[in-house]
């Protein structure tokens, strides 16, 4: 709360438009599982208590991951405003203006170097507060984000290989278009778009944090003040120290990652379905020798 309470309100607008429409596109989601669940209980196919545990299990694991994908878009805000900031300050520089007038009291020239200094140092310790935060959220939800991508692994391989790849040796490999298929697709849509979020958001917070670093060198490159390219210096010095990149467990989520995690699922995918035509050969050919036995 403390950070984020820095944001203009622009930047707040904006935040809350990607938040909504992302929550929103959930719940359509949630609507569509409550409504398989209750034809699944209503056909007597699963009892009430299987009912209550996966509703549960939904509903916790997607308030979840929607509170770690609003924690980081809120932590690279903070990021776009630091970087803000320092090219505002570069113009400043550049423009080698007389006055300050982003304050109500305007300073004369003479007072510029020290509220630049000022203003760097601000910067400085607002820039460690994100940072120690991006740190303390790696740790809490480290091991959530971890269950999310397995349970994202597992349902998009084993939901597609058991419910619609099929196959036999005269029609080869076809899609079974039974009852269940718009559940499953419905479904691995979800998680294709949640994955995509996911790394999408992480990725951008990781950019927009490593931005800061080429705006530092800008303005560091332009100063001519000692004193103003000591603190961009040390400002420079803490940024190679913070580690801003959002993990699970020591996997760090971003593009790479999301190109493996597609890489896997189609290497593993391709291993069951050799697989499945391994046992459909096996199971013709113990059939035929007990034919002829017969």
């Amino acid at each position: 709360m403390e950070i984020s309470s820095t944001l203009p309100p622009e930047l707040y607008q904006k935040l809350s438009r990607l938040i909504y429409a992302k929550d929103i596109f959930g719940l359509f989601y949630l609507i569509g599982k409550l409504f398989a669940f209750y034809i699944l209980f209503y056909m007597a196919e699963v009892g009430i208590s299987y009912i209550i545990f996966e509703v549960y299990t939904v509903l916790v694991v997607f308030t979840m991951d929607m509170l770690y994908m609003n924690c980081v878009c809120t932590l690279k805000a903070c990021f776009k405003e630091i970087n803000n900031n320092l090219l505002h300050m570069q113009a400043f520089i550049v423009n080698n203006e007389p006055c300050v007038p982003i304050l109500p009291m305007m300073f004369c020239y003479g007072q510029r170097n020290a509220f630049l200094i000022m203003n760097l140092k601000a910067l400085k310790k607002q820039h460690l507060m994100v940072s120690n935060t991006v740190q303390m959220l790696n740790t809490i939800f480290s091991l959530q984000l971890l269950a999310t991508i397995v349970i994202i692994f597992a349902e998009i391989i084993f939901g597609l290989y058991f419910h619609v790849v099929q196959y036999n040796r005269y029609d080869g490999f076809f899609i079974n278009l039974d009852e269940e298929i718009g559940l499953i697709f419905l479904e691995t849509i979800y998680y294709v778009t949640k994955m995509a979020l996911l790394v999408w958001t992480c990725e951008t917070g990781k950019n927009q944090a490593q931005e800061i670093r080429t705006t530092i060198h800008d303005v560091l490159i332009i100063s001519r003040d000692e004193q103003i390219k000591n603190e961009l210096q040390l400002f420079s010095l803490q940024i190679l120290h913070c580690k801003n990149t959002f993990s699970a467990k020591g996997l760090n989520v971003d593009a790479t990652f999301l190109a493996t995690l597609v890489g896997a699922i189609t290497t593993y995918m391709l291993i069951l379905l050799q697989f499945l035509v391994i046992s459909q050969a096996c199971d013709e050919k113990s059939a035929i020798n007990g034919t002829r036995i017969m």
